[in-house]
């Protein structure tokens, strides 16, 4: 049974994320669950807390006055830590005994949400930690709206809890949770997914095939967070596919050889996108599309066709049969194509022609990597390795939100006011 801990500072979206792992099956298990079961009327829990605090902490009803007690200990760091000498140990009994119940179960893998993990010193009960992340900023309103509390209140809250960049340094997998609901529960079902692959006997390597950064003219996204995106999102290994620039990839390539594959999206004189895996040298764009191929082979890269059946950049298909049989691989899923009919189409071309499947995001902003990708057998990050690891891949894809394109053309008018 693999034993994972779920935490993250309060406000960072770790109870969103449980509920995902729940409705996925998974048997998740929360510290503030459990610390309500550790106070119910009648208990030994209780009884401390009124022998340590008062009888001012319960309500008419005999049940503990949380809201009171909570502000007690959040504005006294010394009466904090005799709350959690009193509660910390019923917990941890609590969660032994449903531990050994999902044991007792059959469970392959199960989940504890704990807030206070590092704080308390349990990390090294787990086998796996993920970390749930937001911004100071967003948590701050979060805790006032979700709380009824005061900015006051919400910022001693936020001070008493250990600093967000040391829990991300110590975890196995961090989720960001600065952008939608929708995208929280993406990157926990990637996570999910990486879960799982690590039960496996087999390692496994997930690669994005396709993206943007700002070395693209409609996308803003800093190339470094960009990477550090995509392995949060549980991407092993991504490729920088800009718009007609290799710039970036190349610097990045230098900077992270194991994790980038340096690539050009080439907008070709037809009018229909190419891109080449493993350049070195950029390509023109306007080059004709067989002479953009025979320049991706001629450096030793791989010719990689992506959405053979979107309208403009694909030419909606009006040369998918003649282009992919020139070209290694098929991209089968584009998060961006919002038809599923253009991928499906894709993944008939690459069938009748017999190419490898491929798999990208497209993302042109950061919540929407790794939205699409493939998964491989690890290997080194050179192509004819790439070309065998594809002979078995998985492709895995969920379309992104059409607001995605909204910030494409942001972008696009920055840039037109940069110059």
């Amino acid at each position: 049974m693999l034993n994972v801990a779920l935490t993250g500072n309060v406000a960072s979206g770790k109870s969103t994320v449980a509920e995902a792992w729940k409705s996925a099956g998974v048997p998740v298990v929360s510290a503030d669950e459990l610390s309500r079961r550790a106070v119910e009327p009648g208990t030994s829990g209780l009884q401390a807390i009124v022998e340590a605090f008062g009888e001012q902490q319960l309500a008419a009803d005999g049940t503990l006055d949380r809201p009171r007690l909570r502000e007690l200990v959040f504005s006294d760091e010394t009466a904090r830590g005799r709350l959690e000498a009193i509660l910390h140990p019923i917990i941890a009994q609590l969660r032994d005994e449903w531990l050994a119940e999902r044991t007792a179960e059959g469970a392959t893998l199960v989940v504890s949400e704990i807030p206070l993990l590092f704080e308390t010193d349990l990390q090294g009960d787990f086998d796996r930690i993920v970390v749930v992340d937001a911004p100071d900023e967003q948590r701050l309103l979060r805790i006032v709206e979700s709380r009824d509390s005061s900015l006051t209140e919400a910022r001693r809250i936020m001070a008493a809890q250990m600093d967000p960049a040391a829990k991300r340094a110590k975890a196995d997998f961090v989720i960001t949770n600065d952008g939608t609901l929708d995208e929280l529960r993406v990157g926990a079902a990637h996570v999910l997914n990486q879960l799982h692959d690590g039960m496996s006997d087999e390692a496994t390597l997930r690669i994005d095939l396709h993206l943007h950064t700002e070395g693209s003219w409609d996308c803003l996204s800093d190339p470094e967070q960009v990477l550090e995106r995509a392995l949060q999102r549980g991407m092993g290994r991504i490729a920088i596919t800009d718009h007609n620039e290799l710039d970036v990839a190349l610097r990045m390539a230098e900077a992270y050889p194991d994790q980038i594959i340096p690539g050009e999206e080439v907008k070709t004189a037809e009018g229909i996108d190419v891109i080449g895996l493993y350049l070195s040298d950029q390509i023109p764009k306007g080059t004709p599309a067989r002479e953009t191929i025979e320049q991706i082979r001629e450096q030793g890269g791989i010719p990689y066709l992506p959405h053979p059946y979107a309208g403009g950049k694909g030419g909606g298909g009006r040369m998918a049969d003649t282009l992919a049989p020139l070209c290694d691989i098929v991209e089968v899923f584009n998060a961006r194509l919002h038809k599923p009919r253009q991928n499906e189409l894709a993944e008939e071309l690459a069938e009748r022609h017999g190419r490898l499947r491929g798999a990208g995001s497209d993302a042109h902003t950061l919540g929407e990597l790794g939205r699409a990708h493939v998964i491989v057998t690890p290997h080194a990050n050179r192509p004819e390795a790439l070309l065998a690891a594809l002979e078995s891949c998985q492709t895995v894809g969920t379309a992104s939100s059409r607001l995605v394109h909204l910030a494409s053309t942001w972008a696009k008018v920055r840039g037109r006011w940069s110059r």
